[in-house]
């Protein structure tokens, strides 16, 4: 496929990457992105000894693994953060037929480990979830064939990328994984709406995952017992949402202090999928809503510089990997306070896990490398007298 018109080129030849990279990287992102990173760290301290307890090992056996893998994470993060666009969107669809391939196997030599749907690969040291690594490889490769629809005589590539995202989505239904598959769908959806859909079109793709979700809930004991158990008024105090709900009531404003919560001692995921919990109790509504700035922040900073990008693939890449953070995050923390049925997603960048957040870093390095300030801003903001978004 041929190269776009508008190339991310160095505004000033010979600069070294560095100093060139801190010019024209979104430094509010990066900040924002440094403190959900610190956030995790902490609330790991936090929420991850009794699980180490339970298991027989030291108290921070897990403290230290989550700042390993979050150390790693954010250097890879600002590793690819330096990467032309060009060469991630190569790396971007190797790393996305990997990817599928991983997914693919997972039903020969994947495992559950004991939560009933096989989703990981164990590697006796570490664990991988490919579903992970899918998500921003697969934001690229989509906005690679959207993309390519612009060149004369291109290919369709946006019927293409549709077909890869049901494929990708009833293959992660199949798990079952749902939220990665609502997620999968949702973020081409809106990239598709970003390349120029019309929206009768997302209307009546809107309806046919309405279709498929009432399939589910008459033809799915699992799927109806969630839905059932959010639509019940009455919450059971020892289900993982009832615990998590006891534990956002007795954080009030400013928690009970690190180290004084409960609820990671009673409930299993507490470290993972409801450590929004876990942040409630022991230090308050104020922290969850530092959280959702900062988740804020790196969206909305985002798209206000992806909306001035010439280039489509850059642009419909940086929506996908923008969109993809916001929703997971959204779902994460609607599950919580039980805004939308209980569906195991991490929190990203602050739930514990290696796929995670190697996977959240390398989407977000790839988010601050399309986002980074290119020649094509300046005649804009000189006709506009505006200044760019720093």
């Amino acid at each position: 496929m041929t190269e776009m018109v508008y190339g991310a080129v160095p505004a000033r030849h010979g600069e070294p990457i560095l100093p060139e990279w801190w010019r024209t990287v979104d430094r509010g992102s990066l900040a924002a992105i440094t403190g959900l990173f610190l956030i995790g760290t902490l609330l790991g301290l936090a929420a991850s000894p009794p699980l180490a307890v339970r298991n027989g090992l030291d108290p921070f056996h897990y403290v230290w693994r989550q700042a390993g893998f979050g150390a790693f994470a954010f250097l890879l993060m600002l590793v690819v953060s330096m990467m032309a666009p060009q060469r991630l969107r190569r790396w971007g669809v190797v790393a996305f037929l990997l990817a599928v391939v991983a997914l693919m196997l997972l039903p020969v030599f994947g495992t559950d480990f004991g939560k009933g749907a096989v989703r990981w690969y164990s590697l006796k040291v570490i664990s991988v979830q490919p579903a992970e690594f899918l998500k921003p490889s697969f934001a690229i490769f989509a906005a690679w064939l959207m993309a390519a629809s612009y060149d004369i005589k291109g290919p369709p590539g946006k019927g293409m990328s549709f077909a890869v995202a049901v494929a990708l989505t009833a293959t992660l239904a199949l798990q079952p994984d749902f939220g990665q598959a609502g997620l999968i769908i949702a973020s081409w959806a809106l990239m598709y709406f970003a390349a120029g859909a019309p929206v009768v079109l997302l209307g009546s793709i809107g309806a046919g995952v309405m279709g498929v979700g009432w399939f589910a809930y008459h033809n799915s004991e699992h799927v109806a017992r969630r839905i059932d158990g959010f639509l019940s008024s009455d919450v059971d105090p020892l289900t993982q949402i009832g615990y998590a709900t006891n534990a956002i009531q007795e954080g009030g404003l400013l928690g009970v202090g690190l180290g004084n919560g409960q609820v990671k001692w009673t409930l299993p995921d507490a470290h993972t999928d409801f450590i929004i919990a876990v942040a409630a109790e022991e230090f308050g509504l104020l922290l969850c809503i530092v959280i959702l700035v900062l988740y804020a922040t790196v969206v909305a900073r985002s798209l206000m510089r992806l909306v001035r990008e010439r280039d489509p693939f850059i642009r419909l890449a940086g929506t996908g990997l923008a969109v993809q953070l916001g929703m997971q995050a959204m779902i994460n923390i609607g599950v919580a306070v039980r805004l939308l049925p209980a569906k195991g997603m991490t929190l990203p960048l602050i739930s514990y896990g290696g796929s995670s957040l190697i996977a959240a870093g390398l989407g977000l390095g790839v988010l601050l490398a399309m986002t980074r300030k290119r020649p094509q801003y300046e005649p804009l903001e000189d006709i506009l007298g505006v200044g760019a978004v720093r």
